[in-house]
């Protein structure tokens, strides 16, 4: 009774944390989530982040149960009933050649996920994680009601700012064929609502009509993951894991509006009701276009000592189309090296022995294809970033094991060149994994 119990309260607490999760507002604040479809975010826990953001290859990571959506086929070495849930902050500084560094921070709830295993060589997983986030606000001034002129001291301010983005929920399948060959389907609905707007303002101009400019996209569609994994086994403790997944080409529904408006200000600088809407076009339906992307990775373990290993993907997303039409991005590379290290799993004196510490490296070529803002051309977008993290184990009991998963990354995107942002970011997340023993048929003689 008292299992049922806890798998109902742990049902509530995970119901309260999905809406938490699809509600809250993006933790992005980069100009380039105004292009595609936002920021990707990879479905990675804390846990592989840290470790540069290795997964395909990786299932159990130093006897603790660790779910891993990136590959589905990582759900059939799940033995005990896991439950993954964290937060995340996000902290960016702006530069652009000319302008002052501008800071922005933002904080949510990451993820929830669960796995339930099914029978000894197979599992359920299922969870909520952000797909994309869209965050920016900036704001481009000219003199002389956009002429430039020096002698015309009237401004006219052209803002753009965006919010939204969307987030993914999934449920997945993992099983093993043999006792090393895993293989694993997730079936993902991505949903969400991204806005873009763009304003002309005049300022200094009292009485003028400023115009306001809304774009409006609410998405959603089904998804499918693929994944496979087969086991080496060097002897007892030592494993060399060949892991490959993808996501499948897909489309979503899309759902548009597009709005032009005029408003005022008042004589204190407030912002009047719009005056009138010149255009009012809702719920056009139309899709998004999703590419496919390919995953492969490796890894090495020696169980209670050490894990290291590297990944490779590669999206398409020079295919991605929004309302029919080419997006214009680039496709994507990421290559990810990381590793971690226990010096002692089992010491019962010095609690530090018994930490995982996490190191890793990831260099990204987004899939972010940027027109230059001066020169012409475009420039493709590339990132680089080192993680460091801890796994701290916490009291549990017999049949039930705790940690809590700390993760930093430090990072670079864009560049100075061509006036481009270049943007230098800092980024924290902290999980909590629950291994536990349930629906266990206790027997007494």
């Amino acid at each position: 009774m008292i299992k049922y119990t806890k798998l109902f309260i742990t049902f509530l607490l995970a119901v309260s944390a999905v809406g938490a999760v699809a509600q809250t507002t993006a933790n992005t604040s980069s100009p380039y989530s105004q292009y595609g479809i936002g920021d990707l975010t990879p479905m990675l826990l804390p846990q592989n982040q840290a470790m540069g953001g290795i997964s395909t290859g990786t299932n159990i990571i130093n006897r603790y149960m660790s779910i891993n959506p990136q590959n589905p086929a990582s759900h059939a070495m799940i033995s005990l009933t896991t439950i993954d849930a964290g937060l995340s902050l996000h902290s960016v500084n702006l530069s652009q050649a000319g302008q002052p560094t501008q800071r922005n921070s933002n904080f949510r709830l990451s993820h929830i996920t669960f796995a339930i295993p099914v029978t000894q060589t197979s599992a359920l997983s299922f969870g909520l994680m952000p797909y994309s986030q869209v965050g920016y606000n900036y704001t481009k001034s000219s003199k002389g009601f956009g002429s430039g002129s020096s002698v015309d001291t009237n401004l006219i301010n052209n803002i753009y700012s965006g919010q939204g983005g969307l987030t993914k929920a999934y449920f997945g399948y993992g099983f093993a064929v043999k006792r090393n060959l895993l293989l694993g389907a997730n079936v993902g609905y991505i949903f969400g609502n991204i806005k873009h707007f763009q304003q002309v303002e005049m300022p200094k101009l009292f009485g003028a009509l400023n115009t306001r400019v809304e774009r409006n996209n609410a998405a959603g569609g089904f998804t499918y993951d693929l994944g496979a994994q087969y086991i080496w086994d060097l002897s007892l403790s030592r494993h060399v894991v060949f892991g490959y997944s993808t996501s499948a080409s897909s489309k979503l529904n899309s759902q548009n509006s597009y709005i032009i408006s005029h408003y005022t200000f008042d004589s204190a600088g407030n912002e009047n009701a719009d005056v009138d809407s010149v255009v009012n076009e809702q719920n056009a339906k139309s899709k998004i276009q999703l590419p496919q992307i390919h995953r492969f990775g490796i890894s090495y373990q020696q169980d209670l000592k050490f894990l290291v290993g590297a990944d490779y993907s590669i999206g398409n997303w020079s295919e991605l189309s929004i309302n029919g039409v080419n997006a214009g991005m680039a496709n994507s590379s990421t290559f990810n090296v990381g590793g971690q290290y226990t010096p002692k799993m089992d010491a019962l004196n010095n609690y530090f022995a018994t930490v995982d510490y996490r190191l890793g490296f990831m260099l990204d070529k987004t899939y972010y294809n940027v027109p230059n803002p001066t020169g012409g051309g475009s420039t493709n977008i590339t990132s680089k970033a080192v993680t460091v993290g801890l796994g701290l184990p916490l009291r549990g009991s017999i049949s039930s094991f705790y940690k809590m998963n700390l993760t930093a990354e430090f990072g670079q995107r864009g560049t100075l060149n061509n006036g481009l942002v270049k943007e230098g970011y800092f980024n924290v997340r902290l999980g909590f994994t629950l291994n536990d023993k349930w629906f266990q048929r206790y027997k007494f003689d």
